[in-house]
């Protein structure tokens, strides 16, 4: 029986899934959280035979990711929380890595594909050095696994170059590689995938727009199955307007801040990054909360709101020219894509002109694994597909294995 862990690090934190690979099941996951911290939590989920998962949280001090890694796999091993009888079960860590530069698809962790992470990781600041911590402390604990890397970025390295690349000079590119990249391509990569399969098409003759939208959003065009665009850029924080990333503005707001504002670049580029999107206009960045505002007549809600749906409309409305008109379906996927029915309500009200016609009464149902939200009559389907990059990331693991 073959068991996949997947890992995603992050500065402090570590989130992983274990999958028994015969069956496609989730057999624990988990997050350990505030590494380094005067308390540090992890929460690790056991799944049994039944839908239902058995958790268990446990605070202490995890001074580093060697030891809220350690905990894990004890949690993994030992007690009821057991789900493996042996550290060698595991065979395969697929790690997630949000951004590989050039990298068009999964890789063997080598000397060489580590020396090339630490060479991108101004292009990825707040991921990459996490991830990079996480192989590391993953290759110690499971010395004998297969250890891979899989890219957020992969799946739009199909993009031309007249899409890819920025009016700059050209030296620009040669020299810095400064182009889009895109992100959450594992995402898209599945929902396409998952997307076709409900069409009943190969995916290699699907076109489709994939909606990730969530506390970090991406919109893809997907033609004949591969990405022709996508809407973030050098850095996650091109493109939409996010929980707290402003997304595409004037880039010569930049040196006008810079000239007028008293601000230095590392002020502009945290405002831009985490001061900004839903929190910058309204002060909150979860849309719950800006919903919950919204209901009390909050003015810098309602413009918030707006300002995320014209956006998404907008990119949307990009893509399906870019396809040409010559489209099978809209995807929403990711935490806002699918659980928010009123941005979705409010982002394809905007798109009837296109031929989308959205079931109100579908699209106001809690989807499951995914959902057919459009009108019988709608020219293009629109779908809710629960988006399931671990998933994706293991298949690619035990692909490439």
């Amino acid at each position: 029986m073959a068991k996949i862990l997947v890992i995603n690090c992050g500065s402090s934190t570590i989130k992983y899934q274990l999958f028994n690979m015969d069956t496609k099941e989730v057999l624990c996951s988990g997050l350990v959280e505030k590494i380094g911290e005067s308390i540090s939590r992890i929460t690790h989920k056991k799944f049994p035979d039944t839908d239902k998962a058995t958790k268990t949280v446990i605070e202490e001090r995890f001074p580093t990711h060697a030891e809220g890694m350690k905990k894990a796999v004890d949690m993994m091993l030992h007690g009821e929380t057991a789900v493996i009888d042996n550290i060698d079960d595991i065979t395969g860590v697929g790690h997630r890595i949000v951004h590989g530069g050039s990298y068009f698809k999964p890789m063997k962790v080598t000397p060489e594909v580590i020396a090339n992470l630490q060479a991108v990781i101004p292009l990825a600041p707040l991921h990459n050095p996490g991830h990079l911590i996480g192989i590391r402390v993953a290759q110690e604990i499971f010395a004998n696994a297969t250890h891979i890397v899989v890219f957020d970025t992969a799946f739009h390295q199909t993009m031309p170059d007249y899409a890819y690349m920025y009016p700059l000079p050209y030296e620009i590119y040669e020299k810095y590689a400064v182009r889009k990249y895109g992100a959450h391509g594992t995402s898209h990569k599945y929902v396409a995938r998952r997307a076709a399969e409900l069409l009943g098409k190969p995916l290699s003759q699907t076109n489709l727009i994939t909606c990730h939208i969530g506390s970090g959003s991406s919109i893809c065009a997907i033609k004949a199955g591969k990405c022709i665009d996508t809407s973030m850029g050098l850095t996650p924080l091109d493109g939409l307007m996010m929980g707290t990333r402003c997304g595409s503005i004037d880039p010569a707001t930049v040196g006008f801040l810079m000239r007028n504002a008293n601000m230095d670049i590392d002020a502009v580029d945290k405002m831009m990054t985490k001061q900004s999107g839903l929190l910058g206009i309204c002060g909150v960045n979860d849309m719950r909360d800006v919903h919950a505002k919204v209901a009390t007549n909050d003015e810098r809600a309602k413009l918030a709101l707006n300002m995320l749906t014209y956006r998404i409309r907008g990119f949307i409305g990009n893509y399906f020219a870019q396809l040409n008109g010559e489209l099978d379906a809209l995807v929403w996927t990711a935490g806002v894509g699918e659980n928010d029915e009123i941005v979705r309500r409010e982002v394809m009200k905007g798109l009837t002109g296109l031929g989308f016609k959205l079931d109100e009464a579908e699209n106001d149902k809690r989807p499951g694994e995914y959902a057919l939200i459009s009108e019988p009559d709608s020219k293009f389907k629109i779908y809710v597909i629960r988006t399931n990059e671990e998933l994706e990331i293991a298949n690619e693991t035990l692909a490439l294995m």
